[in-house]
């Protein structure tokens, strides 16, 4: 299982990656091997400003549909277009070509809550 050590995550299987005031989120390795063949990912929350945690999207898998929560607050500013014609590289690069969206975040102390690699691979037991 794959966990990069530069990004953040959350208790909801979401990474992050910061750069600047903007952070990019997708969901983990351990996320996309658990729902199986992803087969379409919808995000109709472009250009709105969200709180943490609220629903930004739906990643469906063969079996299930699992909701997308907002890993910071703030406003989504970029979708992953390339998801709409090819959401199977979620599974075969969800760090990567996988990423979903991009949010211009508002509160940068909610950075804090995000959590380490290290917590992340104890929350799922890697």
């Amino acid at each position: 299982m794959n966990i990069p050590s530069e990004l953040k995550y959350t208790k909801d299987h979401e990474w992050v990656r910061i750069e600047g005031d903007t952070a990019t989120v997708g969901i983990t390795d351990f996320a996309q091997g658990e729902l199986g063949d992803i087969v379409y990912v919808e995000v109709e929350t472009l250009d709105e400003t969200l709180e943490k945690e609220e629903v930004f999207g739906t990643v469906e898998a063969v079996k299930t549909v699992s909701d997308l929560f907002l890993p910071l607050s703030g406003e989504i500013i970029a979708f992953n277009e390339s998801l709409e014609d090819e959401p199977e590289k979620v599974n075969s690069d969800p760090y990567g070509e996988g990423w979903m969206i991009k949010i211009k975040f508002s509160d940068k102390a909610e950075l804090e809550e995000l959590m380490s690699d290290v917590a992340y691979k104890e929350l799922v037991g890697a």
